[in-house]
């Protein structure tokens, strides 16, 4: 068959460890061999990070920017352990929070859902989408390690040369500070971007903060979601029999547990980046959930919601066996595809993107599977498989679906 052929570059972000070597199976064995693939190409490897002093990532970001569609493979954000382990210049910030800032979107994950893996929480019968704040809070914020006594304060100068101050505690010994941020633009397009994804999944909204506690800071972010629902969207929520409503975090979680899922429900940047990792895990795997981040400018970066996996690393550069979901990173590159092919008008190619994730399910669901998942699923006598092998039964089972 001949491959489909691209209009317009991907922009492709390359990554680190055990995810970096699926990365280029992935490519090698479901994507080269069908499509003529175009993509604009950055190593956001900790390397290449730690050579360019971390320009390559808002770069990355700004070709993002450029042509409006990116597939982003998992990044290591160093601590002082990774510092030393890669002999790096300086701690560098997390690749993902400063393309989200640039980009100033929303994240919005959700389960992929296969049979025979079945949710932990018995009531969830459908899928919970989360939608994640994507600008600051403590992934832009300034920390300060406090020495000894003294007052801490937060002080604002007006753009008059005037000042506001507040006492922030007064120290009789050591401790630290956090100082966070966010921008009223970036929170109002959080939320026209919540309401409009709701709209568009034809799912209630539910949003939640701790404005209890945090009465300016997250009260501001409350009072923003309800001035714009009641002036831009109450009426068509209505329309479309849809229901927003708040609620505090606390309530929210006890909700959800309760719930049969199939809403989506918005978070802060935090809350957001904790409560889909515990809603990956509810749902089966931290492998088996798609991201993708939405700006107010439509411009989409698929990722997969998972970290390196360090661990499988070691194993492979030691020449054992690995047995690594690759799922979630498929589905970052055929989400990025599909959308590449609506906006480029190529159905072939977002056809494609179908067929490789019904092959990716129907090889699961044939009881061919990794490790992480051979282990919870309800399906009878399964097929182990390392991680090689499972990319090439997946491919195996596109093959046939394609006629290839």
């Amino acid at each position: 068959m001949s491959k489909i052929m691209m209009k317009t570059p991907l922009v492709e972000m390359d990554g680190d460890e055990m995810t970096r070597i699926i990365w280029k199976m992935i490519k090698d064995e479901l994507l080269l061999p069908f499509i003529n693939l175009k993509t604009e190409y950055y190593d956001l490897g900790l390397v290449k990070r730690d050579e360019t002093d971390d320009r390559i990532t808002m770069d990355a970001a700004e070709a993002t920017k450029k042509y409006g569609v990116a597939v982003k493979c998992a990044t290591i954000t160093p601590n002082a352990a990774r510092v030393k382990e890669y002999n790096l210049k300086a701690m560098y910030k997390s690749p993902n929070g400063t393309i989200r800032a640039a980009l100033d979107g929303t994240v919005f994950r959700a389960p992929i859902l296969v049979k025979g893996i079945d949710p932990y929480v018995r009531t969830w019968k459908k899928p919970i989408i989360m939608a994640r704040h994507a600008y600051g809070d403590v992934y832009k914020n300034v920390e300060y390690r406090v020495p000894g006594a003294g007052t801490a304060e937060l002080v604002f100068k007006n753009a008059d040369g005037s000042e506001s101050r507040q006492v922030i505690h007064e120290f009789k010994g050591p401790g630290v500070i956090q100082g966070m941020h966010n921008l009223d633009a970036s929170i109002e397009g959080f939320a026209r971007s919540c309401f409009a994804y709701s709209l568009d999944q034809k799912m209630d909204l539910w949003f939640s903060t701790k404005d209890t506690i945090s009465k300016i800071y997250d009260g501001h972010f409350r009072e923003i979601f309800e001035k714009i629902y009641e002036n831009e969207y109450k009426e068509k929520f209505e329309a479309a029999g849809l229901e927003f409503f708040y609620t505090l975090i606390d309530d929210a979680v006890a909700r959800v547990m309760r719930s049969e899922g199939g809403f989506l429900w918005a978070l802060k940047n935090y809350d957001g980046d904790v409560m889909s990792d515990m809603m990956a895990t509810s749902f089966g795997s931290l492998a088996m959930m798609t991201s993708v981040l939405v700006s107010p400018t439509g411009i989409y970066e698929y990722e997969a919601a998972h970290g390196t996996v360090q661990r499988h690393y070691y194993k492979h550069l030691n020449g054992e066996t690995t047995s690594t979901n690759s799922v979630a990173t498929i589905f970052a590159w055929t989400g990025a595809l599909r959308k590449r092919g609506e906006l480029d008008e190529i159905p072939e190619l977002m056809a494609f993107a179908d067929k490789l994730e019904e092959a990716t399910l129907e090889t699961i669901e044939s009881g061919k599977m990794t490790g992480d998942l051979a282990l919870i699923t309800s399906i009878q006598n399964v097929e182990k498989l390392d991680t090689e092998a499972f990319i090439l039964a997946i491919r195996e089972t596109l093959e046939k679906k394609l006629g290839a």
